[in-house]
């Protein structure tokens, strides 16, 4: 039996319910979760799961709070949480490898970190772009200072590029994909390709300390849910595809097709089951953090992630 709030035992048959929050709108980055709603997989194993979208503040203040029970959120993120004291812990990554990187018209002639000297960077203002930038462009010896940082505002990239920025910071796995179906190709600079460090995870779910130690059984009944989920959509793209449009009527079904083609085989990649984590990802990006003086206090890695409730 699930435990129930107040440490009740939930009845057989009854649903223990939870809510779980998003990180934006939705898109392929959930399709397992969508899935696992939509084939009853959490049902199965005892949870009834409201998918919301998440407020202005984000996921991570509601999941510490206790507010939601569950979260999709980034490492990059979630490190900063922590360092605040936010009881954040993440349960599994969605995609094992970070695929972001920055995209810009092919006639920008960006191919690589040194030739975004003398452009123009459109961003959302956070200190961590100028510093994933900075260390990038330093694998070149190049110099960030020659970038040109511009606030996008609300602009998606294809407008923004198209009022004089030139590059900035996407997933291809929604973005790029979209370019491609546009006809708008990219160039592309993967963080991972010029550093280790910065392979981090994003996206990742999380909940909170407290609900792990009062209510385990809940944390596994989700992630075996959500790992049998996202295991559908590795395995069948357009059917897994298929149930996000239908439970998102509004969202572009061709850039959804599309996108989940490329981003199934990402999500479990070469880990040895979908939602395994390593502590050298989690310590190294902390590191990366810490010597771009982005990150003050030393922080207890082990404690930020746990595989215990995965499926075996």
């Amino acid at each position: 039996m699930l435990t129930g709030c107040g440490g009740k035992e939930k009845a057989a048959g009854e649903l223990q319910e939870v809510k779980l929050v998003l990180d934006w709108t939705p898109n392929t980055n959930h399709t397992g979760l969508y899935v696992a709603q939509k084939q009853g997989l959490w049902e199965k194993h005892g949870l009834k799961v409201e998918i919301i979208l998440p407020p202005e503040a984000g996921a991570s203040a509601l999941v510490a709070g206790g507010s939601a029970d569950f979260g999709i959120g980034a490492q990059e993120s979630m490190i900063l949480a922590r360092e605040n004291g936010l009881p954040l812990v993440s349960i599994a990554p969605i995609i094992q490898h970070n695929t972001s990187g920055f995209a810009s018209p092919v006639d920008r002639n960006i191919k690589e970190p040194k030739d975004f000297e003398g452009k123009s960077y459109g961003g959302w203002g956070s200190p961590a772009e100028e510093a994933v930038i900075g260390s990038i462009m330093n694998v070149q010896q190049a110099d960030v200072k020659k970038v040109n940082f511009v606030s996008a505002g609300s602009a998606d990239f294809f407008t923004a590029v198209k009022k004089g920025i030139d590059f900035e910071w996407i997933f291809y796995g929604w973005t790029g994909i979209e370019a491609e179906l546009r006809n708008e190709p990219v160039n592309m600079v993967y963080l991972t390709d010029y550093s280790k460090q910065l392979d981090y995870y994003t996206p990742l779910i999380l909940t909170n300390e407290k609900l792990i130690k009062e209510k385990p059984d809940v944390v596994r009944a989700f992630l075996a849910g959500a790992s049998e989920g996202y295991q559908y959509a590795i395995a069948n793209p357009d059917e897994a595809a298929n149930i996000l449009i239908e439970a998102v009527p509004e969202i572009n079904a061709e850039l959804v097709k599309a996108s989940q083609e490329w981003l199934s085989p990402k999500y479990q990649d070469d880990a040895a089951r979908w939602g395994e984590q390593k502590k050298e990802i989690w310590s190294g990006y902390g590191e990366w953090l810490t010597s771009n003086g982005l990150l003050t206090k030393e922080l207890d890695y082990d404690a930020m992630f746990t595989n215990e409730f995965l499926p075996k």
